[in-house]
């Protein structure tokens, strides 16, 4: 019964080893597909949204009371 055990110890370990070495192998990747012509250099709408724009986080302005 001990030997049983000790041997599915080591099946299951060395499963596991192996398993866990098959996934750090590297694989070749695939070659980037890029778009045919010249490269859209400027066309990035960046600071067009109102993302950061809004007064959010800041301080607020002085409360002054009216009496």
């Amino acid at each position: 019964m001990t030997v049983k055990k000790i041997v599915f110890v080591v099946g299951a370990t060395l499963a596991l080893v192996t398993a866990a070495s098959a996934a750090d192998l590297p694989r070749r990747q695939p070659v980037p597909v890029y778009p045919a012509g010249p490269a859209p250099i400027g066309k990035m709408p960046i600071g067009k949204s109102p993302i950061g724009k809004a007064p959010i986080g800041k301080a607020p302005g002085p409360v002054v009371s009216r009496y």
